[in-house]
């Protein structure tokens, strides 16, 4: 390849780097607290309440169904609202982020329902409040199958960014079709595909050592 191939294609990475990196962060900063909301509000849980639940689970069910590629134009009114274009990285956040926030959400909550009952019960029967129970037991106990759920979103993410580069998103993606596929350079695609697996396996292999530190803290703390 070029040297100019391999500049475009270190900047395309980085462009993929930042989606990926600022859309996974709101889906943690969102998506943690939405599937906390979805376990606690269910029936029996520690602040039982059906209407929110239900409305909830039905808006997150709704945001997962829908494909990337359509929710993108979908919501090309609000990405210019918000960041004022349909085009480019930071336009390309705004889909990834309300794709992600669901998909980890979901991914909390089955966490979160791991988390053993007789745990809950015992807090309970010690007085703990609700958003006790929450931050001493039902998190901490609950992080290994969070991370875990974490990295396989920013995997998603990946795949989803270059996605996105097939309308304009920039990134790897939007480098893969319009050097790769449009201008008949091969090389090109098959480099971008290996930035992409290169890329899953760092966060793959990363997420789950950082799980498995988690749940070997976990185990420890509880055998003391």
């Amino acid at each position: 390849m070029s040297p100019q191939i391999i500049a475009l294609l270190l900047e395309a990475l980085k462009e993929t780097a930042v989606m990926v990196g600022v859309s996974g962060a709101l889906a943690a900063v969102f998506g943690i607290p939405l599937g906390v909301i979805l376990v606690v509000t269910d029936r029996g849980h520690v602040v039982q309440n059906l209407v929110v639940n239900r409305v909830l689970g039905a808006i997150v069910n709704a945001a997962r169904s829908t494909p990337f590629i359509i929710l993108m134009v979908a919501i090309i009114p609000l990405t210019r609202m918000i960041v004022g274009t349909s085009i480019g990285t930071a336009a390309a956040i705004v889909p990834l982020s309300l794709a992600a926030i669901p998909f980890a959400a979901r991914l909390v909550e089955t966490a979160l329902r791991e988390v053993d009952a007789g745990l809950i019960e015992a807090a309970q029967s010690m007085g703990a409040s609700p958003l006790q129970i929450i931050r001493k037991v039902l998190l901490p106990e609950a992080w290994p199958g969070i991370v875990a759920g974490l990295t396989i979103t920013l995997v998603s993410l990946i795949g989803y960014s270059a996605m996105a580069g097939a309308v304009g998103g920039g990134g790897l993606g939007d480098l893969g079709i319009r050097y790769g596929y449009q201008r008949f350079q091969p090389e090109v695609m098959i480099a971008v595909v290996v930035v992409l697996i290169v890329m899953v396996q760092a966060v793959q292999t990363a997420g789950d050592m950082l799980a498995r530190r988690m749940n070997k803290r976990n185990l420890s703390r509880e055998r003391g």
